[in-house]
């Protein structure tokens, strides 16, 4: 494995599975393996399937064991601490370590997608959250923000946050959920201005995959490392 990157988002729903395919289809177009995973997930499909997994796996270019992508998957689509408390476990990171490192020998490249926000809780007890993880992977972390009205926000709220952990904010992706957003080249402006990090690319409303990744460019390490 030569690169790895935690793909992190502003909020729930925002694109973060978008993105991290179409950072995979990104990597593979320099050809380069790549393998997604989804350390967490909540909500599945009546086969038990969650669809960022799925998502995940299809835009890899190596195949990978469902248990090293997802060590952890519940059924119900609600906060990760709840489902797992709901389902009599906890969430603990030595399994994404152990399953992270096993992928690590199937691809040059690791696309770790997080769950939620950058802080959702993953276990109620010890207070352990997705930035706690994001932390024991010792990743640079990959910023995907839902461009809508409260980005800006949620955008430097989570900056703080990456800091705060010590973790390196390698870039970060505008992803264009609201079509419609007022002041769209304003907004993403300011966001240029302040965040600490190098924008990598707007995904227009409506591209994935392979096309969304024509519209980005890969963190300043994995360029240069070609």
């Amino acid at each position: 494995m030569k690169h790895a990157y935690f793909i992190a988002g502003t909020d729930t729903e925002i694109g973060k599975t978008h993105a991290a395919c179409a950072l995979l289809h990104a990597f593979r177009a320099q050809g380069r393996s790549a393998v997604g995973m989804k350390p967490v997930a909540a909500g599945t499909a009546a086969d038990g399937i969650n669809e960022d997994v799925a998502a995940l796996i299809a835009a890899s270019s190596v195949a990978a064991p469902r248990a090293l992508v997802n060590p952890w998957c519940f059924a119900a689509a609600v906060a990760p601490h709840i489902a797992a408390r709901e389902s009599g476990v906890t969430i603990r990171p030595e399994p994404v370590l152990a399953a992270f490192a096993e992928l690590g020998k199937l691809a040059e490249v690791v696309v770790v997608e997080g769950v939620g926000g950058f802080l959702v809780p993953l276990d109620e007890d010890s207070g352990f959250d997705a930035a706690d993880l994001a932390a024991a992977l010792a990743l640079p972390i990959i910023l995907v923000i839902g461009m809508r009205l409260g980005c800006l926000n949620h955008a430097l709220l989570t900056q703080e946050a990456i800091k705060a952990r010590g973790l390196t904010l390698a870039g970060w992706i505008a992803n264009r959920v609201d079509p419609e957003m007022g002041r769209f080249a304003e907004n993403l402006a300011t966001l240029q201005a302040r965040l600490d990090a190098p924008l990598l690319g707007v995904i227009p409303h409506g591209a994935a995959g392979a096309e969304a990744a024509r519209h980005l460019s890969l963190p300043a390490t994995a360029a240069e490392s070609r």
